[in-house]
């Protein structure tokens, strides 16, 4: 149930992957276990967020719109992921990874890319610490709301780790209001 509404409140119209959330209440971020998916990514490397994102999501954009070996179009769906594993100093580049759900009806069979830059990628389920916030998100937004998560976490003793980490978000550039942005940090899994 909480699931479902969880979804229902989130659903900008477009498909989102299922995730299982932990109720918690008075935290300043959720739990939630993405359940096991594939999504369309790219990676390259770069010094900017905000510019490999751009790069990013124009290479996948050609993927839905038709630049895969079946030809055919695949709908949009949310969020836009960006995995970053940061580089060793400040004026290094950076490992972007930029993703897009898969929507369910190719789930099973996802359409190959024709870019080889692109890949379809299995993400095996996993657990994140998640931190929402609004407004048109940009580079020193991210950092901001990421440290403010990792804060968060430290403060409450939660086992994470501090990278790689990612940003989502939700809404197309077109939408003025009611915007939606996340930062991921993973959850730190026990040793078995």
């Amino acid at each position: 149930m909480l699931k479902a509404v969880g979804q229902a409140l989130f659903s900008s119209g477009l498909q989102n992957p299922k995730f299982t959330a932990e109720e918690r209440e008075g935290h300043d971020y959720e739990i939630r276990t993405y359940h096991t998916t594939k999504w369309v990514s790219t990676s390259l490397s770069a010094l900017q967020l905000d510019a490999a994102v751009n790069t990013g999501f124009r290479r996948l954009f050609g993927y839905i719109q038709g630049n895969n070996q079946n030809k055919v179009k695949v709908e949009m769906t949310a969020p836009v992921t960006c995995r970053v594993d940061p580089g060793a100093g400040p004026a290094c580049e950076s490992q972007f990874t930029v993703s897009f759900y898969i929507p369910e009806e190719h789930q099973e069979n996802p359409p190959e890319p024709s870019d080889p830059e692109v890949f379809v990628e299995n993400r095996k389920e996993f657990t994140a610490y998640v931190r929402t916030y609004g407004g048109f998100s940009n580079e020193t937004m991210k950092r901001q709301e990421l440290l403010k998560l990792l804060e968060s976490l430290q403060r409450d003793g939660a086992p994470h780790v501090d990278e790689p980490f990612y940003t989502a978000g939700y809404d197309s550039p077109f939408k003025l209001t009611n915007r939606r942005n996340e930062v991921w940090v993973l959850k730190k899994e026990e040793a078995r």
